[in-house]
């Protein structure tokens, strides 16, 4: 991984900085080249996934900064067509901001916070990363709907191969089992994918498909690494809702003008 020089930061870019989880904010400022130019087009607009993994493409270079990484990936023909600045494209799941492009390559921002939270600090030149373009307004929702706020990360902790079956056993936190249920959908390194059995002690069971092995890196994974875990938001709203509200039911005392039984508004015993 390269580190910034004196020398870069002078002879630096300007590009607007955003995070996808921002919607406010927004400020331009000094970025270090990595041979990459702004876009003359700027796009902002709130994102969402489909959670289908459109293929991996390689990181081609790393720029280490204070306070954050400059990850460049070459996305392609395919995937770069019709790519503008400020765009938003899932890396491993993580929803990232294009902050310059040359040519089939983008340039994303991530900073500590994300770092700290996924896998995208492990990555270096030569690595892969799942790729998912955001939808448009008619794209088909093929998995389930992915933010690209991922919640944290798992772990492998078991890789079964058998009679034309991929299997992963994914430990997460005891906290997140909850959430979590068979039959679910959960979306692992940007993958919309469904939750086979649960383990209440805190891992999942996930079976996965020969399509989804050619276009992931899911099948190249091996005990011990870890992966970007995104749960779905519907079901964690309804979940802590229920939670919060049966909390503030068995906190008070009724609410009600009567005992409770119905009078109060006049219903038989």
């Amino acid at each position: 991984m390269r580190r910034a020089s004196a020398q870069t930061r002078v002879d630096a870019l300007l590009v607007v900085e955003r995070s996808c989880a921002e919607d406010v904010g927004l400020e331009e400022g000094p970025r270090p080249a990595l041979g990459l130019a702004p876009s003359a087009t700027r796009h902002y607009g709130t994102s969402m996934y489909s959670g289908i993994t459109r293929g991996t493409r390689p990181v081609v270079d790393t720029l280490e900064l204070e306070g954050r990484t400059d990850l460049v990936v070459d996305l392609g023909p395919d995937l770069s067509r019709d790519l503008d600045l400020g765009a938003s494209v899932a890396l491993d799941g993580v929803c990232l901001t294009v902050a310059a492009l040359d040519g089939t390559r983008a340039m994303f921002q991530v900073i500590a916070e994300t770092l700290e939270k996924t896998t995208l600090s492990g990555l270096s030149v030569g690595g892969r990363v799942n790729v998912e373009r955001s939808l448009r307004i008619g794209d088909e929702l093929g998995g389930h709907e992915v933010s690209g706020h991922v919640t944290g990360t798992g772990r492998i902790t078991a890789v079964t191969r058998a009679g034309g079956r991929h299997d992963l056993r994914v430990s997460v936190p005891k906290e997140w089992m909850k959430y979590i249920f068979r039959k679910g959908f959960i979306a692992v390194d940007g993958s919309s994918l469904t939750v086979g059995e649960t383990h209440p002690e805190g891992e999942l069971e996930l079976h996965l498909i020969p399509e989804t092995l050619r276009l992931t890196k899911l099948g190249e994974q091996r005990v011990g690494d870890r992966v970007n875990i995104e749960l779905d938001w519907r079901t964690v709203a309804i979940v802590d809702s229920v939670e919060r509200v049966l909390a503030a039911r068995l906190a008070e005392p009724p609410s009600g003008m009567g005992g409770g039984d119905g009078t109060e508004i006049g219903l038989p015993r």
